[in-house]
C-alpha cells in the first residue's frame, strides 16, 4: 500500500496534464488547419508555436515537480485564454434555443478548460495530498474551502 501513497500524486498530475502534449502534437501533425484555426488572432505563426511549446514544457515541469507552480500558472492561463478565444459558445444561435450543435460542443469545451483550470490551481496551490490510507480511513472527510484555514481537514463531529 506504500507505493500507492508514494505514486498517486505523480498520476493525478499525469491526468491533469495528459490531453495538452497530444494538442500540441496535433498541432504539429495539422500545421495548416491550426494556422487556419488561430487566423483570427495577431501573430497567429508565433502564437502556435507558442501555444506548442506550452503544451509540451509545461506539462513535463509539472510531472516532474520542477517549477511545477509556474507552470501550472502558464498553463491555467492557457486554457483561459484558449477558452475565450476558441471556445465562443455564446456567438452561436442554436446555443441560447437549447439545440445540439456546435454550440453545445464549444459550451462544453469553455467548461473542461476551467475544469482544469480548477486542478492546474490546485497544482499552484501546493495543495496537500492525502495518502490513500488516510482517504480510505476517513471517506467522508471534508476540507475547509475558504478562510484562514482553506485546505485543512475539518474536524469530524463529535
Amino acid at each position: 500500500m506504500i507505493w500507492i501513497n508514494d505514486y498517486t500524486p505523480l498520476v493525478l498530475r499525469i491526468c491533469v496534464v495528459a490531453l495538452f502534449p497530444f494538442s500540441g502534437l496535433d498541432k504539429i501533425l495539422n500545421w495548416q488547419s491550426a494556422l487556419q484555426q488561430a487566423g483570427h488572432i495577431p501573430l497567429p505563426r508565433f502564437m502556435l508555436v507558442a501555444s506548442i511549446a506550452v503544451e509540451f514544457v509545461a506539462p513535463i515541469c509539472i510531472v516532474m515537480g520542477w517549477h511545477d507552480r509556474p507552470a501550472a500558472f502558464v498553463l491555467a492561463g492557457f486554457c483561459v485564454i484558449t477558452a475565450i478565444l476558441f471556445h465562443q459558445f455564446w456567438r452561436f444561435p442554436e446555443f441560447w434555443r437549447f439545440k445540439e450543435g456546435e454550440g453545445l460542443q464549444h459550451f462544453l469545451e469553455f467548461l473542461k478548460n476551467f475544469g482544469l483550470v480548477g486542478g492546474l490551481g490546485l497544482i499552484m496551490l501546493g495543495a496537500r495530498t492525502l495518502s490513500v490510507s488516510e482517504a480510505v480511513q476517513s471517506p467522508l472527510a471534508s476540507t475547509h474551502v475558504v478562510g484562514p484555514r482553506a485546505g485543512s481537514p475539518v474536524a469530524p463531529p463529535p
